[in-house]
């Protein structure tokens, strides 16, 4: 199991000038900014077009991910794309990413079974993430279920009462101030994984989709 020493945070792992994305992937295959780098495989950062038009942002990598070092390759990230072209969305639009890049497990067994991140954790990650937004400048951020959304938007955010529906960004952020990007906006909806885990799968998947054509409208 992951261990529980205090996340000191990414920062320090952050070049302070990076001019690529690919540099910050670099410089996060060394991350040490909390426990979880210590279990997990390695780390796992986004990808996508370094002048995407649409960022989504997820939770954290899953075990799949955490294996090949991509981000939204396993089922649920399967069941993204598949959205995401029923929306009508250009994939070569797109940057995919977590609020964080380290997968938090429990071993039953011989299984690795996925941990929601803590607070402390997403807290530790941030770094990263604002300086993937600082190179990318997007004109929407797609916040993908709770976890994500709570880290970006604040504590007080609830995916069933604000999905499918543009919000002001950075105005919405938790910590606005982190974010030097201006005049986009914000669209929540659920994570995939959501999705698959509905008993109404195909309700589910329509709601999905139904919400990343309104982040396809903003975009066009």
């Amino acid at each position: 199991m992951p261990r529980t020493d205090a996340p000191v945070g990414a920062q320090e792992w952050v070049p302070p000038h990076a001019r690529s994305i690919e540099e910050l992937k670099s410089a996060a295959a060394g991350c040490e900014g909390c426990e979880l780098f210590a279990d997990a495989t390695q780390t796992v950062f986004g990808r996508g077009a370094e002048h995407a038009k649409i960022v989504f942002v997820g939770e954290q990598p899953g075990d799949v991910e955490d294996q090949h070092g991509l981000p939204f390759i396993g089922p649920a990230g399967r069941l993204l794309r598949e959205a995401v072209d029923d929306a009508g969305i250009d994939p070569a639009q797109l940057y995919i990413t977590n609020a964080v890049k380290h997968f938090r497990f429990e071993l039953r067994g011989r299984r690795r079974i996925h941990q929601t991140p803590g607070p402390a954790h997403i807290a530790a990650c941030r770094p990263w993430v604002v300086a993937e937004f600082a190179l990318l400048k997007p004109e929407l951020v797609v916040v993908l279920g709770a976890t994500a959304g709570k880290a970006l938007l604040g504590p007080s955010f609830r995916v069933t009462q604000q999905r499918g529906r543009l919000m002001p960004w950075p105005v919405s952020a938790q910590h606005p101030e982190d974010f030097p990007v201006a005049e986009i906006q914000a669209l929540a909806t659920i994570h995939p994984s959501a999705v698959l885990r509905a008993d109404d799968r195909e309700t589910a998947f329509r709601g999905l989709v139904d919400d990343l054509k309104v982040a396809a409208a903003a975009v066009r």
